[in-house]
């Protein structure tokens, strides 16, 4: 291939991501920071060593940890021109050779992969003499035989292992190392496997057998595996009998996003990875393209206090974006004023222009979504939940490639594909524009909407072709992104970033958890926070709320911030708290009909609870309706956004006559009073809100 060629793939690129692209053959390490280009990076080196002549596409396995960032990777390849590299998850890669060696390894039996090990460990427990075992332990217990699975440790070593760990079991070590042998054997009886046994089967395959491994060897000649920092002992065991005694192989990692050391991950390979390949080129890459300067300044202030082996490998992002606003810090009384306030403002982003697809609601444990789930839902808009139901398993969705299957029969191929795949949907009765009420009826509108956009990315297919790339992107679930707010775990949103986030119930004992308890636990929250920032592209909201449920001792924000936005000013970065003066506790928010103390938004925002009489006035709420409607189509924006009914509901119930009336009612704050309050207020007394600009 003619220079012309090799410079053509480096073009656009920063001097470190160049450097990281045209590095010789053989071990490469790359240290890339959140935001800095890594995928770009190790697409355009993939691209620069085929077209250099080295090797073909087919030549060079990919591996990742998620199927969306495998599509991902295949994506960008072929706008390179690069096709037939074998990008895959460790165990999707894992299990095509299995499946392809199976008649030499099996006699054709391969054993059957288990989606699901919870039979299983439950049959287990009962062996292993385990009582009053329910569905919380029997979870606990799965997520533990996988941890020791994944660090290689068998039944009889479990006990030390553990120990050695500094781990917490979920029940006595004794009776998990009984579970674990008793799991063993149940597998083994009824000739299945799990998704361990699939990478040790395979890496047993080549260990073991020295035809499937020149096989293998013959086919892949470079290695690329990205979140090096997450790979777990199993995984690089599998890693090494892939490449047998070669070396091309270039990582990609950042040890400042170390968070799944739960399950075994350890960045350990990483951090060595230059002691095994002392020759190798190592890499930096710190601009970061992403994120604002202001989210940069945080997110470089955290980590830069981090104290553990990790540390050596810290990179100090540069933000290359814009000015843009400094994140704000925000503390709440409860749990409850904490979701509503930050469903309040992602109306106002909405309302604003910022996309649902790009707006996004983190937390530490997946215990924290109901409280924003409800909140959000009350507000009507859409959301997404992430590690829920998967895209092309929703009942729409599926129903929805059914009829654009149908839609190929008659399609003549004379409209753009977006047009003919809105013609097939609107046959079933989805209509683009007009957009249901209820945030869950929206979910299930965007989530079809997602084709329609998918379409408009593909309009050189037609109505066929585009049908077989859904079937592609199913199989490999490659799902395209819904337009709804993101509700995700900070473990569950490594990977992914959003113009607007809000990093939520930031709360001594919830981020850091109360279950950390070692140094080395510590530092694995203080990563945690670190992803959670560096998923902002341009807005950062971070809160926390003093109690639970509006009662109790008032909690601390996050060690972590201190001095940054949380706690005392004058305080050192990461001090722990001091001590503050108590603040009053105003006590519960109760009933006004029978004075029961209210929990959930929607009550706290009537002022009562759900069963007790309603003073509304029906003729009221009417007229608020009818305002709103009027008011949202004026401005272009969906209803919810002015105010909910449960909003309106509140209104009429307690006829305001001030603006202080008005604005004590939940929901309603300093910009709506600004924006929508003489309106309402006219409504309420009787009068004309249109008489208000008139003058009449």
């Amino acid at each position: 291939m003619t220079s012309d060629a090799l410079r053509a793939v480096l073009a656009g690129l920063d001097d470190e991501q160049a450097a990281a692209v045209a590095a010789d053959a053989g071990p490469v390490c790359i240290l890339a920071g959140a935001g800095t280009g890594k995928t770009r990076a190790v697409t355009h080196r993939i691209a620069y060593r085929v077209r250099r002549g080295d090797l073909r596409g087919q030549h060079v396995m990919a591996v990742t940890f998620t199927a969306r960032a495998a599509g991902e990777l295949r994506d960008r390849l072929r706008g390179l021109g690069v096709t037939g590299v074998n990008a895959r998850t460790f165990h999707a890669a894992a299990l095509r050779q299995l499946r392809f060696f199976a008649p030499r390894l099996y006699r054709g039996e391969l054993p059957e992969l288990l989606d699901s090990t919870w039979k299983f460990v439950s049959i287990a427990a009962a062996r292993a003499g385990l009582r009053r075992m329910d569905k919380t332990k029997n979870r606990d217990l799965a997520a533990e035989l996988d941890w020791a699975a994944a660090m290689r440790v068998t039944p009889d070593d479990y006990p030390a292992a553990v120990a050695k760990a500094n781990r917490i079991p979920p029940m006595d070590s004794a009776d998990v190392a009984k579970a674990y042998a008793a799991y063993i054997e149940a597998k083994e009886r009824a000739g299945v496997m799990d998704f361990a046994d699939l990478l040790a089967r395979t890496a047993t395959a080549l260990e073991e057998h020295d035809d499937v491994a020149e096989q293998i060897r013959a086919q892949y000649r470079l290695f690329v595996v990205d979140e090096y920092q997450d790979v777990n002992p199993l995984q690089q065991r599998l890693l090494d009998a892939w490449m047998g005694d070669r070396d091309d192989l270039t990582v990609v990692g950042d040890a400042s996003q170390t968070i799944y050391s739960f399950n075994g991950a350890t960045s350990n390979y990483l951090v060595n990875f230059t002691r095994r390949f002392p020759e190798a080129t190592v890499v930096r890459l710190v601009r970061d393209y992403r994120s604002t300067p202001q989210v940069v300044w945080l997110a470089n202030q955290v980590i830069k206090q981090a104290r553990s082996a990790e540390a050596a490998l810290r990179l100090e992002l540069v933000g290359q974006r814009p000015e843009g606003p400094k994140p704000v810090f925000e503390t709440y009384p409860d749990e409850t004023a904490e979701a509503a306030a930050v469903a309040d403002q992602c109306a106002k982003l909405l309302a604003d222009g910022v996309p649902a697809r790009e707006i996004a609601i983190l937390y530490r444990t997946n215990a924290q979504s109901e409280a924003y789930e409800t909140a959000l839902g009350e507000a009507g808009i859409p959301t997404v939940v992430a590690g829920a139901e998967r895209f092309f398993q929703r009942a729409e969705v599926r129903n929805a490639i059914v009829a654009l299957r149908q839609a190929i029969h008659t399609d003549t191929g004379e409209e753009p594909l977006a047009a003919a795949v809105v013609t097939a949907l609107e046959a079933v009765g989805w209509r683009p524009h007009e957009l249901p009420e209820g945030g869950a009826a929206r979910e299930r509108h965007e989530a079809v909407a997602a084709l329609v956009r998918l379409a408009h990315d593909h309009e050189e297919l037609n109505l066929s072709e585009f049908v077989a790339e859904l079937g592609r992107r199913a199989a490999a679930q490659h799902a395209p992104t819904i337009e709804g707010v993101t509700l995700a775990s900070l473990h569950s949103a490594k990977g992914l970033e959003w113009d607007a986030v809000f990093l939520v119930g930031l709360a001594e004992g919830t981020l850091p958890t109360s279950r950390a308890r070692t140094d080395a636990q510590l530092e694995e929250e203080r990563r945690l926070l670190y992803v959670g920032i560096t998923r902002a592209k341009t807005r950062l909201f971070l809160s926390h709320a003093l109690t639970r449920s509006g009662s109790g001792r008032p909690r601390e924000g996050s060690s972590f911030l201190i001095g940054y936005g949380f706690g005392a000013p004058n305080q050192p970065p990461g001090a722990k708290p001091k001590s503050k003066k108590k603040r009053r506790d105003t006590g519960p928010v109760l009933c006004r009909v029978c004075q029961t103390a209210l929990t959930d938004g929607r009550s706290r925002k009537l002022g009562r609870c759900e069963g007790c009489p309603s003073p509304m006035d029906e003729d009221l709420f009417e007229r608020l309706r009818q305002w709103r409607k009027d008011t949202s189509t004026e401005a272009g924006v969906p209803a919810y956004v002015v105010f909910t009914d449960v909003t309106l509901m509140a209104i009429a119930e307690r006829c305001p006559k001030s603006d202080s009336e008005l604005v004590s009612i939940a929901g309603i704050g300093q910009r709506k009073l600004e924006t929508y309050g003489a309106a309402v207020l006219a409504i309420v007394s009787g009068a004309d809100p249109d008489q208000l600009a008139t003058g009449e």
